[in-house]
C-alpha cells in the first residue's frame, strides 16, 4: 500500500469536502477554498436576527416578492465558495435558484450580522465573496453599534446606499416602501 503524494501548492476545499464536515454545532463556510468556522450565534445575535427577519419577511409577503430565508442554510455561490449567511432574500426573478437542500446561486440580498468573531470576516473576506458571484444587495447589522448598512454591487464592488443607526427608521433601497423602525431590531 503506497501512502499518497501531499498536494504541491495550497489546498483548495470543495462542496464536497463541505458535506463531510461534522454537525457539531458550529457554523462551516467555504470561501475561495479555505474553511472558515464560527462558533453558534448567541442569543443577542439570534434575536436580532429573528427581529429583522420578521421584519423583512412581512414586507416580502405582503407586496409578493419572493422569499426570506435564515441561517443556517447553505448558499452555494461556487464549488468552493459555501456560505451561510445570517438573512437571504430571493426575489421571484431569481426564484430558480432555490433547491430543495439549498440556495444555489448568487441570492438578490444578503445580511450578516456582526460579532466581535465575525466582523473582519463579514466586512472583507464575505463581501468580496459575495461581490465575485453577483449578490446584488449586503446588509452590514452592527448590534454593538446599533448601526445597518445596505451596499449594492457596482461594477463588481459594493457601494454604500444606505445607512441608519439607533432608532433612525432603515429605508433599505432594495425594498422600496419599507422603512424599518431600528429600535425594533435591537429589541
Amino acid at each position: 500500500m503506497s501512502i499518497p503524494t501531499p498536494p504541491a501548492g495550497k489546498i483548495i476545499l470543495t462542496y464536497e469536502d463541505y458535506l463531510d464536515l461534522p454537525d457539531d454545532g458550529n457554523r462551516y463556510e467555504i470561501l475561495e477554498g479555505v474553511l472558515h468556522v464560527t462558533p453558534s450565534p448567541t442569543t443577542r445575535h439570534q434575536r436580532v436576527s429573528r427581529n429583522l427577519q420578521r421584519i423583512i419577511d412581512a414586507h416580502v409577503l405582503e407586496h409578493d416578492l419572493g422569499e426570506v430565508f435564515y441561517a443556517p442554510l447553505d448558499v452555494i455561490l461556487s464549488n468552493i465558495s459555501i456560505a451561510q449567511p445570517d438573512l437571504i432574500f430571493v426575489s421571484h426573478a431569481r426564484a430558480e435558484i432555490i433547491t430543495e437542500k439549498n440556495i444555489a446561486g448568487a441570492p438578490d440580498l444578503v445580511v450578516e450580522i456582526l460579532s466581535p468573531h465575525t466582523s473582519r470576516r463579514d466586512k472583507i473576506t464575505k463581501a468580496h465573496v459575495y461581490a465575485l458571484y453577483g449578490v446584488c444587495y449586503y446588509w452590514l447589522v452592527d448590534p454593538d453599534t446599533t448601526t445597518v448598512e445596505e451596499y449594492r454591487l457596482e461594477e463588481g464592488a459594493y457601494t454604500l446606499v444606505s445607512r441608519a443607526t439607533g432608532s433612525e427608521p432603515f429605508k433599505p433601497e432594495i425594498f422600496p416602501g419599507l422603512a424599518v423602525d431600528l429600535s425594533k431590531v435591537w429589541a
